[in-house]
């Protein structure tokens, strides 16, 4: 494994069969899993989103537009989006 500095994103690169690169950025390096919901609000106060997903709502009720969209933080996440709208911890 051999480690070099890329314009500021740490860049690994795997001597895998044939060579495999793989970049990882500040981003995905800092996504954590949360606990639930009230632990991930503490950070991201009105959820977190993956890119191009938009609050599923019912009724007359407006959308949630004002979380944070980071596809990092929100595929370790998943599991606490229970609409499956790609809008996890979503809140007013």
């Amino acid at each position: 494994m051999v480690s070099t500095l890329l314009r500021g994103v740490l860049a690994l690169t795997l001597a895998v069969g044939g060579g495999t690169v793989a970049v990882v950025g500040p981003a995905e390096a800092a996504a954590k899993a949360y606990k639930n919901c009230t632990a991930l609000n503490k950070t991201y106060k009105h959820g977190v989103a993956k890119k191009g997903a938009k609050d599923k709502v019912r009724g007359s009720t407006k959308p949630v537009t004002t979380f944070t969209v980071s596809n990092a933080v929100y595929a370790k996440n998943t599991k606490l989006d229970r609409d499956k709208d790609g809008v996890a911890c979503e809140k007013r």
